[in-house]
């Protein structure tokens, strides 16, 4: 019996299926070999309960054991911590990987979740400050083509770290925001079939499709 229960929303519509961030989590479980169970919380009704284990009304959250987290990065460094297939123990190896934990998170993410707002919700408007936030996704973008041009992955192999970067690459690749960066897109590519990844997917969607 598995200690490991990640918890995500019963229902989500069709447009972010695929996309809700407990994927980041159930990819890393697949790929560590982690045992986990999935529990639900309802998407509609948003009780009291829920904002006790996630103060923002968001999922996920991870339950190993005593310890209960939520925060996506942060569960991922904690299972990071627990397997050497997400994170390597060598002191300078993991420097490495965290650090671009980090920069998936606070460096491109924070430039392509505005962005991809606008996407989602279909709106075109040409606005200054639409401008301004695509030419900040942008600059981001092609600094991580240079970043992308001469490896494989962040790191020496594949890690946590490319768990992330690959996920929000891979919002912006939905909305052709790749089309100009073989780099990145190749990149998103090799992380995405990779068995892990399909199976965390599948699974995603099935649980949706489902209901929970």
């Amino acid at each position: 019996m598995t200690d490991i229960t990640l918890t995500t929303f019963d229902w989500v519509p069709d447009m972010p299926r695929g996309y809700v961030r407990d994927l980041r989590v159930r990819w890393a479980l697949e790929e560590a070999g982690l045992s986990y169970k999935v529990d639900s919380v309802s998407f509609s009704d948003r009780n009291e309960e829920h904002f006790s284990r996630q103060p923002f009304g968001q999922v996920p959250w991870l339950t190993d054991g005593e310890i209960k987290i939520f925060e996506t990065g942060a569960i991922l460094l904690h299972l990071a911590e627990r397997s050497e297939k997400l994170m390597p123990f060598e002191p300078s190896s993991r420097s490495e990987v965290i650090q671009w934990i980090f920069a998936a998170l606070n460096s491109v993410e924070m430039a392509s979740l505005p962005w991809s707002l606008y996407q989602f919700s279909d709106d075109t408007t040409d606005t200054p400050g639409r401008k301004h936030i695509d030419n900040f996704l942008n600059t981001r973008l092609k600094h991580m083509e240079s970043v992308l041009a001469d490896r494989e992955w962040l790191v020496d192999s594949f890690s946590v770290a490319d768990i992330l970067m690959a996920d929000v690459l891979r919002l912006v690749h939905r909305f052709d925001g790749l089309i100009e960066l073989p780099n990145c897109r190749d990149y998103v590519a090799r992380a995405t079939t990779r068995t892990a990844f399909t199976k965390a997917y599948n699974d995603q969607m099935a649980h949706f499709a489902a209901g929970g």
